[in-house]
């Protein structure tokens, strides 16, 4: 669970310094207010995909034990925190050439989906991991109570 806490964490620390480099760095490069770029979406990806989804698995953790299943909640971790990472390293880099006139490349998209993917990899695990766990708090109904019911 310490592992869990610490990862959210930095995410918190991480996503709102992508905010604030995302408004100095437009500021500093007199960026359009207004135009778009996906140096904004780092901030909300951090704060959303790290530190709230973190949060939430650290209560379904305390709740379920869903590292019952060490393998496959490795597995999760370790997956989602790559994706992540990538996915938002990629939306800083292809953001910060946006501000910068400069044109991304087809590179930055590929990586960028490749995080993506990796994140929802780690999601299906979790959700196998999550049902191992349940399964293994809910007691099997005897033949007895099964043909009461």
């Amino acid at each position: 669970m310490k592992k869990i806490f610490n990862a959210a964490f930095i995410y918190l620390i991480a996503g709102l310094a992508a905010g604030v480099f995302y408004r100095e760095f437009t500021k500093i490069n007199n960026f359009p207010e207004g135009q778009f770029t996906q140096l904004s979406l780092a901030h909300t990806h951090l704060l959303t995909l790290g530190f709230l989804v973190l949060l939430v698995v650290l209560v379904v953790e305390k709740v379920f034990t869903v590292s019952r299943s060490p393998k496959l909640f490795g597995w999760f971790f370790w997956l989602y925190n790559v994706g992540v990472v990538i996915t938002s390293a990629m939306l800083i880099w292809h953001g910060s050439l946006t501000v910068l006139g400069q044109q991304s490349n087809a590179m930055i998209a590929g990586i960028a989906g490749l995080g993506h993917i990796a994140i929802s990899a780690a999601l299906i695990i979790f959700f196998i991991a999550l049902g191992r766990a349940i399964n293994a708090q809910t007691p099997e109904l005897t033949t007895t109570e099964s043909t009461q019911s």
